[in-house]
């Protein structure tokens, strides 16, 4: 009878069946047990591994890009680097490792690691030491904000007023939402270099021109008025190509609601507008008949008119009578003499006090708010 046996072709000795149908790298021919784990290794590691992190933000360099980690310490950050730089055997199976990280300074993190899996129907272990050296440097993000960097500024300003603090501040949380949403997103080039108010109003500082143009959109969009862009060379970058700085100039409309204004033209007869919106064409509802007022599309949102004052301005006076459906006494609360003004549309007649404005233009019944 013949010997079917195999031999291994590198020392001559017989060959398990397993040995004989598993080459060498899947590609070559087969060698024994002995021969093959005479070279094996399960895990090639790398003598240590250095990790770039920023030491300000905490971001980490990865490729050719700084990646935001959100990690309280490193030592998740070096689990992840050793797992990408380790390599495991093509041959082995069921592989399993764990880690034992090593705090040996405040830049050096020693990571024990423990592997094993099923080669050739053996279960083999091993294990590498690899040193995580941590390089604290700066970031391109941080390195621009440290730098003062911008590439648009936002000038909130308003027509013939100051803003007033509502419309700074809500300025100010349209702004750092923005820049929070685009973060939210890996966007790293989103941040905002400065805010600060000036006599005139908000300069927001911000990285990109696509970050200004979003503010300036979101804050007329929300207290009406509009906005331009200008642009400014500031220099060239090193391809020669032309950097500009853009302005988007915001400019919020004259009136806001809750400001009682008189129109100034002549024929105009129908007393003060109490303003409802500013957004597009001004609308409000007169203090006399309780009418709907609407500027014209020419006006906008900046009629002709002058401001009387604020709906906070109003004061309670007592109600003496209902006249009829077109006039009420009131008690003038400067004065306390009863007089007679118009009953608006908006009046309720079971009352016994009644909200009252008083100005150059008369004596007008408020509306509740």
């Amino acid at each position: 009878m013949s010997d079917q046996r195999t031999f291994c072709p590198r020392c001559g000795d017989p060959m398990s069946d397993v040995a004989a149908n598993d080459p060498l790298g899947k590609s070559d021919v087969g060698v024994c047990d002995d021969c093959y784990f005479e070279q094996f290794e399960l895990v090639d590691a790398p003598d240590r591994i250095e990790v770039m992190v920023c030491a300000t933000c905490g971001a980490v360099h990865r490729g050719n890009r700084w990646v935001d980690v959100g990690a309280k310490d490193y030592t998740d950050v070096a689990i992840d680097e050793v797992a990408e730089a380790l390599a495991v055997h093509v041959d082995a199976e069921d592989v399993s490792w764990q880690v034992d990280p090593e705090q040996v300074d405040q830049n050096t993190i020693r990571m024990h690691c423990f592997f094993s899996g099923i080669v050739r129907g053996q279960f083999r272990e091993a294990e590498a030491t690899v040193p995580v050296l941590i390089s604290r440097q700066t970031c391109t993000r941080c390195g621009r904000i440290s730098g003062d960097y911008y590439a648009s500024i936002v000038q909130v300003r308003a027509a013939d007023r100051k803003p007033t603090s509502e419309e700074i501040e809500r300025s100010k949380e349209i702004a750092n939402k923005i820049v929070a949403d685009m973060e939210a997103t890996g966007d790293r080039n989103a941040f905002i270099t400065e805010m600060g108010e000036e006599k005139d109003g908000l300069d927001i500082k911000v990285s990109t021109n696509n970050i200004g143009k979003k503010i300036a959109n979101k804050v007329t969009e929300e207290f009406g008025g509009s906005w331009e862009d200008h642009e400014t060379l500031v220099t060239e970058d090193e391809d020669g190509n032309e950097v500009y700085r853009v302005t988007y100039a915001v400019r919020l409309p004259p009136f806001i609601p809750g400001d009682i204004i008189e129109l100034r033209d002549d024929d105009d007869t129908d007393g003060p507008i109490l303003v409802r919106s500013a957004h597009g064409n001004l609308k409000g509802v007169r203090l006399t008949t309780g009418e709907r007022y609407e500027a014209s599309y020419s006006e906008g949102d900046a009629p002709n008119a002058r401001k009387l004052g604020s709906i906070e301005d109003g004061v309670e006076t007592s109600l003496v009578t209902v006249e009829d459906e077109h006039a009420v006494q009131v008690l003038d609360p400067e004065t306390y003499e009863a007089k007679t003004i118009s009953r608006p549309d908006y009046f309720d007649p079971d009352g016994e006090s009644v909200r009252v404005f008083k100005s150059r233009a008369g004596l007008h019944v408020l509306p509740d708010e």
